[in-house]
């Protein structure tokens, strides 16, 4: 979900959080007083003491938050399946600082399986970034790397930033342009 309003958290344990945009890592003490400015794609954008914080997944029970769902895939998937949940797990994914999907924003370049020898299923990722100078870059490979590889049968990932093309608002969605008033 994401609101123009803030919902106020008090941290209950030492958790882990990731400056944005500069990407720096850092440790929020426990009992920490932030807004939650953002919950999309499983991860919380948290406001403290001026900055803004991602907070991942894993972490939400520091929050009170309850972590995603397992990815489950029926008896026998195909590749078209399989296909279908590496899009949908790279619609969860969020630049923390706008409330649209790497998908819609039109970051993701390519996204295909591949055979990994000697395994199931890998996908191949190329993406990009708004801006080539953007500290949550790793940040955001990192994320999709993390979610495509709870997709079950996946066993390799490949994830490139690339920035040839470069990234233009011409590239998102309608939906993206309409959310963040770039149309």
């Amino acid at each position: 979900m994401y609101s123009r309003s803030s919902e106020p958290v008090r941290f209950e344990r030492d958790c882990a959080a990731v400056l944005v945009p500069q990407g720096d890592e850092v440790t929020l003490p426990a009992g920490t007083v932030g807004y939650i400015t953002q919950a999309l794609g499983g991860s919380w954008t948290v406001f403290v003491e001026g900055n803004l914080m991602r907070i991942a997944g894993e972490d939400g029970d520091a929050i009170g938050k309850q972590p995603a769902e397992p990815l489950e895939l029926p008896e026998g998937a195909t590749d078209a399946d399989v296909e279908r949940v590496v899009w949908d797990q790279l619609r969860t994914c969020f630049d923390p600082e706008i409330p649209v999907n790497i998908v819609d924003l039109g970051l993701v370049y390519l996204a295909e399986l591949y055979q990994p020898e000697g395994g199931d299923r890998g996908v191949r990722v190329r993406m990009t970034l708004t801006a080539p100078g953007c500290g949550m870059g790793d940040i955001l490979v990192d994320d999709v790397r993390s979610k495509l590889e709870k997709i079950p049968t996946v066993v390799a990932t490949d994830i490139e930033l690339v920035f040839d093309p470069p990234w233009n608002q011409t590239l998102m969605s309608d939906v993206a342009r309409l959310e963040t008033g770039m149309f």
